[in-house]
């Protein structure tokens, strides 16, 4: 119940979801019997019957499952065995996800007094679809090719490989990665990594993914990355891939055009196409507030992403305003269809970059993408210029 709450980020006080997502890769493992009755029902084999060597210990463990290394035997005489990685679906698992997502309603019944219930509905059938699919492994195994082909022609980037013929809905086989932890500073130093080139490359990886390819990892908390040297991004654990819906495309494409072309009206438009603004609210007041702080927001310019504090945006004035407005301001927003993973996700990503190197300036970075996303949607690139310089940038 604590790691699905973890995903409330948008909705939950910050200490709390801290805490919280500690869960998502600090979780004891279960005993290597279960895993045996896992396979037994699935394959109807013991893992010593299906590889060379299977390690008691498991590697990882999460709230699903755990993941195993096991070896493969030789494929030719001399052969090595093969390293890979067993991904186990603990037994009755979506049983109690189940129980978990019932609870979770309940909460949402209570947080409904004092937040808008519309969103939080939305932000449970969306979590609820998602974890759905995290018990599904064959899904898993699908979400991994799309996003090792959207990858394919970048040597920064990498995905294991699934073994199919070895995987069913509940066991996913693949390859091992090896690598080291994207928050471990030194061991990226050890290897002659700078943390600074491992912050760019993550935040361009998600542009791409988020602007060019529609399709992106849901998931990146600390815990599903690796680092080979060079730097080499390594993706893991694909249960969370979200596609970038039409109406979010959309109206990103012309949030984007207002936000680089200084221009509010757009912004706003995109902002209403994206499916924020409730047909019930108070359209003018969110339409003043957004216009009075969209020049603050295409200007600012952030030095250090571990220290940001609202006092650098806001006046005390401004925000005793806006917390005057906040109830109204709550009714005339809603929260569309697709957009809880995006922005989760956006924040995990944010806040992984500030541990690795606050002063890399993440906004910036996405400006190269936010045009070749405009221009390859028949966006027009004149009068674009990067948010707070006077130049207009070269996109090739």
């Amino acid at each position: 119940m604590g790691q699905v709450l973890s995903v409330l980020g948008s909705f939950l006080p910050r200490a709390y979801t801290r805490e919280l997502e500690r869960l998502q890769d600090q979780v004891a493992p279960r005993p290597f019997k279960v895993v045996e009755k896992a396979f037994r029902r699935d394959r109807e084999k013991h893992p010593d019957e299906i590889f060379k060597s299977f390690d008691r210990t498991p590697l990882a463990a999460a709230s699903l499952g755990q993941v195993h290394v096991a070896y493969l035997a030789p494929e030719g005489e001399g052969g090595e065995p093969t390293k890979v990685a067993v991904k186990v679906l603990y037994p009755k698992i979506r049983r109690l996800i189940q129980i978990d997502m019932r609870v979770l309603r309940w909460v949402i019944s209570v947080l409904g007094l004092v937040l808008p219930k519309r969103n939080l509905l939305s932000a449970y059938s969306q979590l609820n679809d998602v974890l759905t699919r995290e018990t599904d492994y064959r899904l898993e195994a699908k979400n991994m090719a799309a996003l090792a082909a959207n990858f394919e022609n970048d040597a920064r980037v990498a995905c294991p490989t699934v073994y199919e013929d070895l995987s069913s809905d509940k066991i996913l086989v693949m390859t091992f990665m090896d690598g080291a932890k994207i928050t471990d500073l030194d061991a990226l130093k050890a290897q002659g990594d700078n943390p600074t080139d491992v912050a760019r490359l993550l935040v361009t990886s998600y542009y791409k993914q988020l602007l060019i390819d529609g399709l992106f990892h849901a998931d990146p908390h600390p815990g599903n990355f690796l680092v080979q040297p060079g730097p080499v991004l390594v993706f893991l654990d694909f249960g969370a891939v979200e596609p970038v819906k039409g109406s979010l495309k959309k109206g990103m494409l012309l949030f984007l055009q207002g936000i680089i072309g200084k221009d509010d009206d757009k912004a706003i438009e995109g902002i209403e196409e994206m499916g924020f603004i409730s047909p019930d609210g108070d359209r003018e007041l969110l339409e003043k507030t957004v216009k009075q702080y969209f020049m603050k927001l295409v200007t600012m310019r952030i030095d250090d992403y571990s220290r940001l504090d609202i006092n650098d945006f806001v006046t005390q004035e401004e925000l005793r305003e806006v917390r005057g407005q906040m109830k109204d301001l709550m009714k005339s927003v809603v929260y569309p269809d697709g957009y809880f993973f995006i922005e989760r996700s956006l924040l995990l990503l944010f806040g992984l970059v500030a541990m690795l190197d606050p002063k890399v300036n993440a906004l910036e970075l996405g400006f190269p993408y936010a045009m070749q996303f405009i221009l390859s949607n028949n966006g027009s690139q004149s009068n674009l210029t990067m948010p707070g310089s006077g130049a207009q940038p070269a996109v090739a």
